[in-house]
C-alpha cells in the first residue's frame, strides 16, 4: 500500500493520472449520446439478439453500438488507418523515407493517419446508415430508423465521423498530458465497462439454474489462468547478447560494453486476431447486402462451428508471421548494429547477423502464434463446455482480455517508472521484479 500512497506524493504523476481519468470519464459520458433519428431501445434489442461480429464490435466500442451513440464507430477507424499506414511504410518509398526522418517524419505520418481516419469514418458511417435503414421491420419492438432517407444518412455521417474525430483527439490528449497510450486506454475503458454487466448476467443465470455452480467456478479459474498466461507471454522476451567493439578516439577508449537485443515472443500483438475476425465476418457483411453466394458461405462458417474455429486459427497463425515479417526488419537491425560497432558474439556483422536474427525471430514467432491462437479460441471453450453466454465469453477470453492485460501492464510500468525516477519504491516493492514495458496496442 505504501507504493500506492507514494503516487499522491508526486504532483506531476497525480496530475497525469487525474487528467487521464477525467478524459476517460468524458468518453464514457459520450457513449450515451444517441445518433439523431435512431430508436435506442430497438437498436439495443437487435444487438443483444445478435452474436459474432456485432457482439465483438459492441464490446470494443464500450457498448456504443447498442446505444447507436455518436461514438458507435469507436476508435477502430483510427486503428485501421494506423495499421494501413504502418504496412504502407514497407512498400511505399516516400513513407519509408518519412519513417527514417525521426520525429519530424513521424509527425507527418501521424497527420496522414488522421486524414485516413476521417476518410474511413465517412465510409463506415455511410455504410452503417444504409445498414440501419435495412433493419427496419426486423425488430419486434419497432423501427430502428424513424425517418429514413438522405437527411438521416447525412446526419449519421456527420455524427459518427465527428464522434470518432473527438475520440481520436481525446486519445492524443491522454498520450500527451496524461499517462499511458491514449488510444489503448480508450479501448481498455470500453472493454472494462462491460465487466459489471458480465458479473450480473453470470450470477443471475447461476441463481436461475441455467449455469451450474461447478461450471461457474471452472469459468472463474479458467479466466484467471488465461490472464496469467497472457501476462507470462506478453512479458516474455528472447534476449540476444550484443557486444560493442572497443575503439580509440584521441586518447580515450570507447566501447567494450555488453548489452542485449530484446525480441518479444508476441511481436504482432492483437493485430492477427483483428485481421482474422475482419476477414471471417466479411461474408456476413456482404450477405446483408444480398450478394450472391455470400449467404451460403456465411452459413458454412458460422461463428461457433468447427469450420469457423479452424479457419480462424489458421488465419491468426498466418497473420502473426505476416505482420511480424512486415514490421520487423532484420536487415535494418543488422545495419544499425554495424553502424554502432556492435555485434552478436559468434556471428559476423552484416548479412550473417540479419540471417541469424531472422531465424531467431521465426522460431519465437512459432510459439507466439500458437499462444495467440490458443487464447483467441478460449471464448469457444467457455461457450461450448461451460454454457457461458457468448457476450461474457468474449469479454473474458480472446482478443479483449489480451488488450486489457497488455494495456494494464503498460500503464503500471509507466507509473513504476515515475516512482523509481523520483527515488520511490516501485509498485512491486523494493525486492520485486520491475514490469518491463511492451509495445502499445
Amino acid at each position: 500500500m505504501s507504493a500506492f500512497a507514494n503516487i499522491a506524493k508526486i504532483p506531476e504523476l497525480r496530475r497525469r493520472i487525474l487528467f487521464t481519468l477525467g478524459m476517460l470519464a468524458v468518453y464514457r459520458v459520450g457513449i450515451f449520446v444517441t445518433t439523431p433519428g435512431v430508436d435506442r431501445t430497438a437498436m439495443r434489442e437487435y444487438v443483444s439478439s445478435s452474436a459474432g461480429f456485432l457482439g465483438m464490435f459492441n464490446l470494443f466500442s464500450g457498448g456504443a453500438l447498442e446505444q447507436l451513440s455518436i461514438f458507435a464507430l469507436g476508435i477502430m477507424p483510427y486503428v485501421s488507418a494506423s495499421i494501413i499506414l504502418q504496412l504502407m511504410q514497407v512498400v511505399v518509398k516516400p513513407l519509408e523515407e518519412l519513417r527514417k526522418e525521426g520525429e519530424a517524419g513521424q509527425r507527418k505520418i501521424n497527420q496522414y493517419t488522421r486524414y485516413g481516419t476521417v476518410i474511413l469514418s465517412v465510409i463506415q458511417s455511410m455504410s452503417i446508415a444504409f445498414w440501419l435503414e435495412s433493419l427496419n421491420g426486423q425488430v419486434p419492438s419497432g423501427e430502428i430508423v424513424h425517418d429514413p432517407g438522405w437527411g438521416f444518412r447525412f446526419l449519421t455521417v456527420i455524427s459518427l465521423t465527428t464522434g470518432t474525430a473527438f475520440i481520436m483527439w481525446l486519445g492524443e490528449q491522454i498520450t500527451e498530458r496524461g499517462l499511458g497510450n491514449g488510444i489503448s486506454l480508450i479501448i481498455f475503458a470500453g472493454i472494462v465497462a462491460s465487466v459489471p454487466d458480465d458479473f450480473f448476467q453470470l450470477f443471475n443465470q447461476a441463481s436461475l439454474g441455467q449455469i451450474k455452480p461447478i461450471d461457474l467456478l471452472m469459468f472463474v479459474g479458467a479466466a484467471l489462468g488465461v490472464i496469467a498466461v497472457i501476462c507470462f507471454f506478453e512479458r516474455g522476451q528472447r534476449r540476444l547478447p550484443i557486444h560493442y567493439a572497443k575503439r580509440m578516439v584521441g586518447r580515450k577508449l570507447y566501447g567494450g560494453q555488453t548489452s542485449h537485443l530484446p525480441l518479444r515472443v508476441n511481436m504482432s500483438g492483437v493485430i492477427p486476431p483483428i485481421f482474422a475476425s475482419s476477414l471471417l465476418m466479411f461474408p456476413q457483411q456482404l450477405a446483408n447486402f444480398n450478394v450472391p453466394l455470400m449467404a451460403d458461405i456465411n452459413d458454412a462458417i458460422a461463428p461457433g462451428s468447427w469450420q469457423f474455429t479452424t479457419i480462424y486459427v489458421i488465419l491468426i497463425i498466418f497473420f502473426c508471421f505476416f505482420y511480424t515479417a512486415v514490421t520487423f526488419q532484420p536487415v535494418e537491425v543488422a545495419d544499425n548494429l554495424k553502424k554502432q560497432n556492435a555485434f552478436i558474439p559468434g556471428v559476423r556483422p552484416g548479412k550473417q547477423t540479419a540471417d541469424y536474427i531472422d531465424r531467431v525471430v521465426t522460431r519465437i514467432t512459432v510459439g507466439g502464434a500458437i499462444y495467440v491462437a490458443a487464447v483467441c479460441t478460449v471464448p469457444d471453450f467457455f461457450r461450448s463446455f461451460l454454457n457461458i453466454p457468448m457476450s461474457v465469453a468474449q469479454s473474458w477470453g480472446g482478443t479483449s482480455v489480451m488488450i486489457v492485460v497488455g494495456v494494464a501492464l503498460d500503464f503500471v510500468q509507466q507509473i513504476e517508472s515515475h516512482l523509481i525516477t523520483r527515488h520511490y519504491e516501485g509498485l512491486t516493492g523494493p525486492k520485486g521484479a520491475g514490469i518491463r514495458s511492451r509495445s502499445r496496442a
